[in-house]
């Protein structure tokens, strides 16, 4: 594993929310608003790779010449569903200029590959280096599933650079996986577990992410 390419986001608020998140007596409710305050600060950190451009401002005493994001960069925020959607009220409140393109894809239980079932990403990348990616999934597991989304934004051209993979706990296969096909590509998590059971979870993880966060 290059940790190098893995960022590890484990600030006393997000340790916090973990703790939360993780225990298996916590509601749905309550998983939801743990995560919810979790993928913010991991969307804050990501955020720090989007490219800078001077621009002047009248403030009620002056005017000078400070920073914001380039508008002129296209950002995407791609969540996997279903549990992937849970960053993306975080997200558009966070980057109001960024365009949400879903993917959509289950994981066999018998073979652990991802299958397809809704992709709103087909789309023209004219500039590709002004394209910023972020792919939001709360549990990186086999890698499988990021891996084929990563897929679609990398053969558009869009540099690996400006790909990240935000995710709130990750497995070391999947982590490994995934650096085996892109071993640039940079990995944002709040926690990398210790393993991936027989049937594909992260131990100790928090079980089933979508069923937990959306009560299923």
């Amino acid at each position: 594993m290059n940790n190098k390419k893995v960022r590890i986001i484990n600030n006393p608020v997000i340790l916090l929310n973990l703790c939360t998140m993780r225990n298996k007596k916590t509601d749905s409710q309550g998983v939801r608003i743990a995560t919810r305050k979790i993928t913010r600060c991991l969307l804050y950190e990501a955020a720090k790779n989007l490219p800078l451009v001077d621009t002047e401002i009248t403030t009620p005493l002056t005017t000078f010449t400070t920073q914001t994001i380039d508008p002129n960069i296209n950002l995407i925020i791609s969540p996997i569903l279903r549990a992937g959607l849970i960053f993306t009220d975080e997200a558009i409140d966070i980057l109001p200029q960024a365009c949400i393109r879903h993917i959509g894809m289950y994981r066999d239980e018998k073979t652990l590959k991802p299958v397809w079932y809704y992709n709103k990403v087909p789309m023209e990348a004219p500039n590709p280096e002004k394209f910023y990616i972020y792919l939001t999934d709360p549990m990186l597991a086999t890698g499988n599933t990021l891996i084929e989304a990563i897929k679609l934004y990398a053969d558009k051209g869009i540099p690996i650079d400006n790909i990240k993979i935000i995710c709130i706990i990750a497995a070391p296969e999947g982590i490994e996986n995934i650096q085996k096909h892109y071993p640039d590509i940079e990995i944002i998590t709040a926690a990398v577990d210790n393993h991936l059971n027989e049937k594909g979870y992260i131990v100790p993880g928090m079980g089933d992410a979508g069923d937990r966060i959306f009560n299923t």
